[in-house]
C-alpha cells in the first residue's frame, strides 16, 4: 500500500506533461470564418481605380473602422478608415479619390462570430502590376505569448467550470455528509477560484488576443471597453456575475448546510437541500450559456437549438468528470464514504454520458456534416480522438463499476457489524445504569465513615504524580488527558486508514477511478482545442467555395460557329484564355472549318465587354501565328464577372460576321 501516493504522484505529472504538450499544439488557435471573396479580387488588374473595396467571408464577423486598410504602392494608406456592411456576410471600405497606377495592398482583422480573430491580406493593382514598399505592421492576433496564456486560460476555466459544478453536485445529490469533508470542500473551492480568475484573465487578454496580440495591451483600458462591448465581453462580464452567486451559494452549501445536517433537522435539511439544488442548478446553466452564446454554439445553422444543446453538454461534463474527481478525493483523502454514495455517482455518471452521447452526436452532426469532413479535417480527426477517449473511459467505468458493487456490499456489512455493536452497547449501558444506584449508597456510607486520602489506592509513577502539594493534580489532569485523547484519536485514525487501504476492494476503485481520471484530463484538454479549431463543415465550405471560384477562374475555352454567307465563309473559332481569372492572360485563337481543317482568314478581332459594371468593350488584335493560328499576350481582364466575348472574322474584302458568347471569367 506505501506505493499508492508516488504512483499517484507519477500519474500526475505524466498527465501535466501529455496536457501541456497539447495544450502547446493547440496556439495560435485557428479561426473559424474565412475570406471568400473581394471586389477587386486578388491579384485584378483593374483599368480605373475602384471607388470601394469589399471583402466576403464565411460567416459573420465584428469589424471595426480600422479593421481593413489598404495602402499605395509606397505604403500609405488611402482608405477611409470607415468600415460599413453592405449586406449579407460582405463589408467595404471607400478609397481616396486620384489614386496613382500600381499594386496595392488590402489587409484585414476581424473577429469571427465564434469570438476567434481572423487576419490576412491581399494584394490588387490598377493599370499595371508594380513594386510594392507597403510593409504591414508586426500583428501576431490569436498567437504569441498572449495567444498561448489565452488558450491555457481557456483550459483553466474549463476545469474550474466541471470541478465547481461536478463537486457541488456531487454533495448535493451524491453524498451530503461529503459537504462537511475538508479536502470535498477544497475541490468546489479550487474550482470557482480557477473559474473566476481564469475569467478576469480572458477578459483582460481578451483586446490584445484579437488585435496586436502584444503582452503590453493586456492591461490596456480603451481595449477593455471597447471589447465589454463585444459578444464575448458581455458573455465573461455575465460569468462574472454569475460566479458572485456561485460565490454565495458554496458558502451556503458548506456552512448552513453543515450546521443543519448536523444537527439533524431533516425538515430543515430537506428544504434547505431543495433550495440549495434549484439555485446551484440555474446558477450552473447560467454558466454553461456563457460558453454557449459566444462560441461554436452562437454560430451556423440551428444556433437557437445548439446553444441549450451546449449547455446540457457541458452541465453532463461537469456532473461527470467533476464528480469522479470529488469521488477520487474522497477515496483517497476522506476517511470514509459510504457505498450509498457511491451507488448515487454510478447512477449519475451513467445519466451523464447518456445526455453526452445525445448532445455529442447532434454537435458532432452541425460541426461536421460529412463523412469528408470527419477524416479529412483537423476538427474531425480531434473529434475522433474524442470520441476515442470517451470509449476507454466507458471501458474503465465499466470496470469501476464492478469494484463499486463490492464495495458497496463491504460497506454494508460494515454497516450491519456497526449498527449490531451499537446495539449491544446500549443493551450494556442499561445493565450498568440499572446497578449504578447501589454502587452510590455504599461510596456515601465509607465516604461517612473515613475520608480517603489525595492519591490513595494510586501506585507508582502515578502515586508519585498525584501527591503533590496543593491543587496540583487537578491542574495537570485536563492537560493529560487531553494529550491521552489526541494520542488515541492519532492511534485510531492510523489504525482506520490501514484498515482502508488494506481492503482490495477500494484499493481497485481507487486505481480505476485514478485511470478514469487521467484520461479525463486528457479529455479536456482536447476539448478546448476543439473549442479553438474551425469546424471540419465550416472548413468544408470555405473550400468548397475556393475550389468553386478556381475552376470558374481556370482556362476558358469557347467555340464560336460563324457563317459569313459565302461558300468559303463557314467555320469555327476556337478561343483559349489562359490562366482565365482577372489580371494578365495568354490568349490563343483557332480557325477551323467545318471539317477540322485550320485555314487563314484576312482578319480576326477580340472585344470582352462587362455591361454590369459598364465596362468595354475592350479590343484585343491577336498577332498571326501559323496557318489558322492567332495569339495575344497580356490580355488584361480586369473584374470578375459574367463578360460577353464577341469575335469578328473578316473572310474577304467585304464580307465579315461577329459572333458573340457570354463566359465567366475570373
Amino acid at each position: 500500500m506505501k506505493t499508492i501516493a508516488p504512483r499517484f504522484r507519477h500519474l500526475v505529472l505524466l498527465l501535466l506533461a501529455v496536457t501541456g504538450a497539447l495544450l502547446a499544439g493547440a496556439a495560435p488557435a485557428a479561426a473559424h470564418a474565412a475570406l471568400t471573396g473581394s471586389d477587386p479580387k486578388q491579384g485584378a488588374v483593374v483599368e480605373t481605380a475602384p471607388r470601394q473595396v469589399s471583402l466576403t467571408f464565411s460567416e459573420d464577423v465584428a469589424i471595426s473602422d480600422d479593421a481593413v486598410r489598404v495602402l499605395d504602392p509606397a505604403g500609405k494608406r488611402v482608405d477611409s478608415g470607415k468600415v460599413g456592411h453592405s449586406g449579407g456576410t460582405t463589408y467595404t471600405v471607400g478609397l481616396h479619390s486620384g489614386l496613382p497606377d500600381g499594386t496595392f495592398t488590402v489587409a484585414y482583422q476581424v473577429v469571427s462570430a465564434d469570438s476567434h480573430p481572423v487576419s490576412g491580406a491581399f494584394t490588387f493593382s490598377i493599370g499595371a502590376p508594380s513594386k510594392t514598399t507597403a510593409v504591414l505592421s508586426d500583428q501576431n492576433a490569436g498567437g504569441g505569448v498572449v495567444g498561448a496564456l489565452y488558450g491555457v486560460a481557456r483550459y483553466v476555466s474549463y476545469a474550474g467550470f466541471i470541478l465547481l459544478v461536478g463537486g457541488a453536485a456531487f454533495v448535493l445529490g451524491c453524498w451530503p455528509r461529503g459537504a462537511g469533508i475538508k479536502p470535498v470542500q477544497r475541490i468546489v473551492v479550487t474550482g470557482w477560484t480557477a473559474l473566476t480568475t481564469a475569467t478576469l484573465a480572458l477578459l483582460l487578454m481578451r483586446g490584445s488576443y484579437t488585435t496586436s496580440g502584444a503582452v503590453g495591451d493586456i492591461f490596456d483600458m480603451t481595449l477593455l471597453g471597447e471589447v465589454l462591448q463585444t459578444k464575448s465581453g458581455a458573455a465573461l462580464t455575465s460569468r462574472l456575475l454569475l460566479l458572485a452567486a456561485a460565490a454565495l451559494f458554496v458558502a451556503v452549501l458548506f456552512g448552513a448546510y453543515v450546521k443543519r445536517t448536523e444537527e439533524g433537522d431533516e425538515k430543515e435539511v430537506k428544504d434547505l437541500t431543495f433550495g440549495l439544488a434549484v439555485g446551484g442548478a440555474v446558477v450552473a446553466a447560467g454558466l454553461g450559456a456563457t460558453w454557449a452564446m459566444a462560441e461554436h454554439a452562437s454560430t451556423g445553422i440551428q444556433a437557437g437549438l445548439a446553444m441549450p444543446v451546449d449547455v446540457l453538454h457541458l452541465l453532463a461534463v461537469a456532473a461527470w468528470l467533476g464528480g469522479l474527481t470529488t469521488l477520487l478525493v474522497a477515496l483517497y483523502r476522506a476517511p470514509s464514504i459510504e457505498g450509498s454514495a457511491v451507488r448515487r455517482y454510478s447512477r449519475v455518471a451513467f445519466s451523464s454520458v447518456v445526455v453526452l452521447a445525445a448532445t455529442g452526436l447532434y454537435q458532432s452532426w452541425r460541426q461536421v456534416g460529412t463523412w469528408s469532413a470527419l477524416t479529412g479535417t483537423r476538427y474531425g480527426q480531434l473529434l475522433l480522438l474524442k470520441v476515442g477517449l470517451v470509449a476507454v473511459l466507458l471501458g474503465i467505468g465499466w470496470f469501476s463499476r464492478r469494484w463499486t458493487g463490492r464495495l458497496s456490499e463491504r460497506l454494508s456489512a460494515e454497516a450491519a457489524e456497526v449498527a449490531e455493536a451499537a446495539e449491544a452497547a446500549r443493551t450494556a449501558a442499561t445493565t450498568e445504569n440499572s446497578a449504578a444506584p447501589a454502587t452510590v449508597v455504599e461510596q456515601r456510607t465509607s465516604a461517612t465513615k473515613k475520608p480517603v486520602p489525595v492519591g490513595a489506592g494510586v501506585q507508582g509513577d502515578d502515586a508519585d504524580a498525584a501527591e503533590t502539594e496543593g491543587g496540583g493534580a487537578r491542574d495537570e489532569a485536563p492537560g493529560r488527558a487531553a494529550q491521552l485523547a489526541r494520542q488515541r484519536a492519532a492511534v485510531a485514525t492510523a489504525r482506520q486508514k490501514r484498515v482502508r487501504d488494506g481492503d482490495p476492494h477500494r484499493f481497485g476503485l481507487r486505481r480505476s477511478v485514478l485511470a478514469e481520471a487521467g484520461v479525463a484530463v486528457v479529455l479536456l484538454a482536447v476539448t478546448t482545442i476543439l473549442t479553438t479549431t474551425e469546424p471540419g463543415r465550416t472548413e468544408e465550405e470555405a473550400a468548397s467555395a475556393t475550389a468553386a471560384a478556381q475552376s470558374q477562374s481556370g482556362p476558358l475555352s469557347l467555340k464560336l460557329p460563324f457563317d459569313t454567307g459565302t461558300k468559303e465563309g463557314k467555320g469555327t473559332v476556337v478561343l483559349e484564355l489562359d490562366p482565365g481569372r482577372t489580371g494578365t492572360n495568354e490568349m490563343h485563337l483557332y480557325v477551323e472549318r467545318p471539317g477540322g481543317r485550320a485555314f487563314d482568314v484576312p482578319e480576326v478581332k477580340i472585344a470582352f465587354t462587362l455591361e454590369a459594371r459598364k465596362l468595354g468593350p475592350l479590343p484585343v488584335v491577336p498577332d498571326h501565328i501559323a496557318t489558322g493560328h492567332w495569339a495575344a499576350s497580356a490580355v488584361q481582364i480586369p473584374v470578375a464577372g459574367d463578360w460577353k466575348v464577341a469575335v469578328t472574322v473578316r473572310t474577304s474584302d467585304i464580307d465579315q460576321v461577329t459572333v458573340v458568347k457570354n463566359a465567366k471569367i475570373g
